[in-house]
């Protein structure tokens, strides 16, 4: 299956004129999605908010993935962490997860995450860890057992005793918070540090900078922030420099990582935009501007996150190896600990 993905001439501009030269030859992607949309067992599915992915991306594998990079980055080398779709409201998780563990499994220098409801038992855990070989978890909101999926806290969606097996084992957790304030909200702030605290051996890493899209949540957490020692972040999706310049600012090159959240949205058309104390995603079709005055089109996501990386790159200051580190060599090393202590287990 070949994908929906087409080159334009403003995508070859973009890459051309401003990415070429900085995104490096080799990469390490901490934010890929593998599925297929018959993992979704939603009844009403097809009239349900996922139903976009059908039509355009009814599956993502791994071959999909390389075919994508190498269109739209030619000429990198691409190894990633991978997990599941998070579909709402019901999913197969078995399904979903023996299909990541099986894509995952040709590249030896890659990872797969187990995708978790907090239903889930740590000896369930324990066991398909073992089975498949997963090197952490990936917890989403949508599964939280209250319901409500803007304003639970961790532990809604991904209890202690789940969290107690990463610790124990040593692995990660991909994290995309809740509450409206995300990073910044004081109930994630204080339950981070006494999980981070209380599980030091879990490694974390927290979704799109903290689901911080613009840069005052990390401004306002940047203090706390920097008491996680056993916390990474990763830049899918986000799409404004001065979310990166203030994560940067606040934790250290050495804690964040590139993600590009495909697929779909890195290789969708269009951006997150914030305003006020928002965000939300703009695109070729849920807009009514007249854009007459200039070039209306838009291109993929992944490019604004990247131009974005650049300009705050620029800004920073960062070194060429500090640009490497931030696209691979941070990630390459955390998985590689990951994988180390947790092959001790066995």
């Amino acid at each position: 299956m070949g994908v929906s993905v087409e080159l334009k001439d403003i995508d070859r501009r973009i890459w051309q004129e401003e990415l070429e030269e900085f995104v490096p030859r080799r990469l390490f992607d901490v934010h890929t999605h593998i599925y297929r949309w018959e993992f979704n067992t939603d009844p009403n599915k097809d009239t349900g908010p996922w139903r976009d992915i059908a039509k355009t991306f009814p599956e993502s594998n791994w071959d999909m993935l390389e075919q994508c990079d190498r269109l739209i980055m030619p000429g990198r080398e691409v190894h990633r962490l991978s997990f599941g779709f998070p579909f709402s409201p019901s999913c197969d998780f078995e399904a979903s997860n023996n299909f990541v563990a099986g894509q995952v499994r040709d590249d030896p220098k890659s990872a797969a995450l187990m995708l978790v409801h907090p239903s889930m038992t740590a000896g369930y855990l324990d066991e398909q860890v073992e089975k498949k070989g997963f090197l952490g978890f990936k917890p989403y909101r949508f599964f939280s057992l209250t319901g409500d999926a803007d304003q639970c806290r961790i532990t809604d969606f991904l209890p202690e005793y789940q969290i107690e097996v990463a610790h124990r084992r040593g692995l990660l957790i991909m994290l995309h918070l809740s509450k409206r304030d995300a990073i910044a909200d004081r109930d994630n702030i204080d339950d981070l540090i006494r999980l981070t605290n209380g599980y030091p051996n879990a490694r974390w890493i927290l979704a799109h900078c903290g689901r911080s899209w613009s840069s005052w949540p990390i401004e306002k957490a940047a203090d706390n922030l920097q008491k996680l020692h056993n916390v990474w972040y990763e830049t899918s999706s986000v799409c404004e420099s001065d979310a990166f310049c203030a994560l940067i600012s606040a934790v250290g090159i050495d804690r964040v990582m590139y993600g590009s959240d495909d697929i779909p949205v890195g290789v969708i058309r269009g951006k997150y935009i914030t305003f006020g104390y928002a965000w939300a995603y703009l695109s070729q079709t849920n807009h009514s501007m007249n854009l007459s005055h200039c070039n209306p089109q838009m291109t993929f996501t992944r490019y604004e996150q990247l131009r974005a990386m650049r300009r705050a790159a620029i800004k920073l200051g960062l070194s060429q190896k500090q640009c490497q580190d931030l696209f691979f060599n941070t990630a390459a090393c955390l998985i590689g600990s990951v994988r180390s202590s947790s092959q001790k287990m066995f």
